[in-house]
């Protein structure tokens, strides 16, 4: 089919990168990388104005997987590390650490990660483009469509996906958004902004700064010193610190994170009551372990299901989420770009930035 190409407004370019499929879409103000081949991973999510990207690319960056066989399945009994190139990505129907399931073994961050998904483009003029990917899964019945939308003069990247079981039993899972962000966004002038009115920190290395502990109020918990950790503040990389937290009692779904040096922020919206948790992942120069070895400097800030880190444990805990035979749910997310504020009050689920 012959597709009218052009270079204004939103566009389309589909094309083959390190041995994957990869789609880019684009308007004025925002360009987007997406690998179909690889678990439809957001791999550059790009503020054209400010040359910023976003998000976080690790060591590793993208492996041909024609070409790469890991010679083990690793620490984590799992291929994902030696695949991960950072980015955000998709986690279902577990994640965290591996678990096992009605028999079935699930490595790190379950299924569809290092799945290849298809594509149909829906949608391909100048003022809207729009893609529906697809995938199923192989060891779980279910089928993900996602459609990604992108308008003309817009910084919003609008996605709706939906989860459907297939099979004939009642299914439960553990579903995350595994974003990941970096420099040059990410320094130490950046804030956290998030309804969260509970943490549960973990001492996850001695480079932590925080000890395993019950239920804190978010954004203040008590150190191995003693002394309050302000974890809503990002810390430099010669921090050298290595910190997990999960944030629940979500009052809205939502998140800021602002450069206030740079005066930009980016933005992320989800339905709370599909994500119920956010997962603080903070690698400030202090993971020393395989295989970052302290060469990293990131953040993630995942929406999840639940705030327990397995679909075994969210079983454990009753915080698993549960689909009946032929039932779907339906989520539709905005990641969104702002400019001009220090600070942000809320996020309306329209996009709509409210400063602080």
């Amino acid at each position: 089919m012959y597709i009218h190409e052009r270079n204004f407004g939103c566009r389309i370019k589909e094309y083959v990168w390190r041995g994957l499929r990869t789609i880019t879409v684009e308007n004025e103000v925002l360009r987007v990388t997406i690998l179909a081949d690889k678990g439809t991973d957001i791999v550059e999510f790009l503020h054209k104005p400010t040359d910023t990207d976003f998000l976080w690319r690790s060591p590793m960056g993208i492996v041909e997987p024609q070409v790469f066989v890991p010679t083990n399945m690793g620490r984590h009994e799992s291929s994902f590390e030696d695949y991960y190139e950072g980015g955000w990505t998709e986690c279902f129907p577990s994640g965290g650490v591996p678990c096992t399931y009605r028999g079935v073994r699930f490595g790190l961050h379950g299924e569809i990660a290092l799945r290849p998904w298809s594509y149909t483009i829906l949608e391909d003029n100048p003022d809207q483009v729009s893609l529906r990917f697809q995938t199923r899964t192989y060891r779980t019945p279910y089928l993900l469509q996602k459609i990604i939308t992108l308008k003309r003069g817009m910084p919003v990247l609008e996605i709706t996906e939906t989860i459907v079981n297939e099979g004939q039993v009642t299914m439960e899972y553990v579903w995350g958004q595994h974003l990941t962000f970096g420099p040059p966004f990410l320094d130490d002038s950046c804030m956290v902004d998030i309804p969260a009115t509970r943490v549960n920190a973990e001492q996850i290395a001695e480079t932590s700064r925080c000890l395993t502990r019950d239920e804190q109020s978010w954004p203040i918990v008590t150190g191995r010193s003693g002394k309050p950790v302000d974890l809503s503040r990002i810390l430099g990389p010669e921090s050298r610190v290595y910190d997990m937290a999960f944030l629940s009692g979500m009052t809205g779904g939502w998140y800021a994170i602002t450069n206030r040096q740079r005066g930009i922020g980016f933005g992320l919206v989800w339905p709370e009551d599909v994500f119920r948790a956010v997962w603080f992942w903070q690698v400030y120069g202090g993971a020393l372990v395989p295989p970052w070895y302290g060469r990293t400097y990131n953040i993630g800030l995942e929406p999840w299901t639940t705030h327990h880190n397995s679909l075994e444990k969210a079983l454990q805990h009753g915080t698993a989420s549960v689909l009946e035979p032929g039932a779907a749910v339906t989520i539709n997310l905005k990641a969104l770009v702002y400019t001009g504020l220090t600070r942000v009050r809320k996020i309306e689920p329209t996009g709509e930035v409210i400063p602080a």
